[in-house]
């Protein structure tokens, strides 16, 4: 049976920091469905269009992961999935604290769904989308925090080309 891990976040855009965490979650899953979530809550950037499409044009030439969209409840979209896992990436203990929170919800929620922290690499544990977002918008370099895709669409964004 193939095991099928979900993905979720907002990914606005999507960052190496998030890229490693993909490519890490293959070495434990057949396949990964990165879910890009419609919050609401946030102001994005990136139209939810925009940001599939960066992450399919960056992850193009990784079979074994699919990009997908969902609204509502996570653990209904996971259930949809056939998967029985949903990744998380943790940069710190405040991290822990929200994601806790969430998964023993969705452990109550969605039976036999488990949630697995992945802590994020050394490298990129400062890095999040609202920080590369900034930087960029103040004609910072961030050629290490995003794939050249990503940084050419934020510039565009930003009209600094």
């Amino acid at each position: 049976m193939k095991k099928i891990a979900v993905y979720p976040g907002s990914f606005d855009p999507i960052t190496y920091g998030h890229l490693d965490i993909i490519k890490r979650g293959l070495k434990v899953f057949d396949h990964v469905i990165v879910a890009v979530a419609c919050n609401s809550q946030k102001n994005a950037l990136f139209t939810f269009d925009e940001r599939v499409d960066l992450i399919r044009e960056v992850l193009k030439d990784e079979s074994r992961v699919t990009v997908d969209t969902f609204t509502g409840l996570l653990i209904d979209y996971v259930a949809a999935s056939e998967a029985s896992v949903i990744i998380r990436g943790l940069r710190a203990i405040s991290d822990f604290e929200y994601e806790y929170q969430i998964s023993q919800m969705n452990s109550s929620i969605g039976k036999g769904v488990e949630t697995l922290f992945m802590m994020t690499s050394l490298q990129y544990g400062y890095l999040s989308s609202s920080i590369v977002k900034e930087v960029c918008s103040l004609n910072g370099n961030i050629d290490g925090f995003v794939p050249p895709e990503v940084k050419k669409a934020l510039r565009l964004k930003y009209r600094l080309d």
